[in-house]
């Protein structure tokens, strides 16, 4: 692989940079919403899964 100068690689980044597309306001919004709630039904999933195992190993010990 060639080596570049400093120079010609910030031009590269600069030309790399100027293709990338930035999401709107709402988009981000929209999608931070959607994360904020899968995150609230993933962690209740997670808390009954949770509970209900350890019910299950509270109930196989008081069996020994």
């Amino acid at each position: 692989m060639a080596k570049i100068n400093p120079g010609e690689f910030m031009r590269q980044v600069q030309a790399e940079a100027r293709k990338v597309v930035w999401p709107t306001r709402q988009e981000t919004v929209t999608t931070a919403i959607f994360v904020a709630i899968m995150m609230t039904l993933l962690a209740v999933f997670f808390l009954g899964v949770d509970t209900v195992f350890g019910e299950i190993v509270k109930w196989l010990l008081s069996l020994a």
